[in-house]
């Protein structure tokens, strides 16, 4: 049996000006939607993560370490996070966000689009964090962090303009 482990430490770390730069993901799919019964329609479902500190639901992020591309990075946490694998697409953006957590301090968060092709039955943080595929609708109500939902609206945004269609 192969053993999944997160990484950890700070040694690794990479930092901008005093902010810790972070690497992050919003795996998404798209799902054939049945309640139409005139015809069958997409929609774009998000794979949220329980955050391990309270119940609030995040998209995986973490930490870009040195011997990575943020490319990398993104994958790893959601590999890490979620126990998800799939193709980063270009970048959303860039967000600065502060940290509440008990380091604190300000964070750059560089946040990429990962249409999800394989979901592992174990991954690393699978005893902390539950995963959860829901609605681009749901995700918005249930996401505290205004930089996330800025992120999702990219998202979002670019699906539309590629599908030419809206997304629930």
């Amino acid at each position: 049996m192969i053993m999944l482990i997160s990484r950890s430490g700070r040694q690794n770390q990479r930092y901008e000006n005093g902010r810790r730069l972070i690497a992050g993901c919003i795996p998404y799919r798209f799902k054939a939607d049945q309640s139409n019964h005139d015809k069958c329609v997409q929609s774009l479902e998000v794979l949220v993560v329980k955050s391990q500190k309270s119940d609030r639901v995040l998209f995986p992020k973490g930490g870009w370490e040195k011997d990575e591309t943020v490319e990398d990075a993104a994958r790893r946490e959601a590999m890490e996070e979620a126990g998800v694998e799939g193709l980063v697409e270009t970048q959303l953006g860039i967000w600065t966000f502060n940290s509440k957590g008990s380091k604190g301090g300000e964070r750059v968060a560089h946040v990429f689009p990962l249409k999800v092709t394989n979901l592992q039955d174990h991954w690393p943080e699978k005893e902390f964090r539950e995963r959860r595929w829901v609605s681009v609708e749901d995700a918005r109500k249930r996401c505290k962090h205004p930089w996330m939902s800025k992120a999702l609206d990219q998202l979002i945004m670019r699906e539309r303009e590629r599908h030419g269609m809206a997304f629930n």
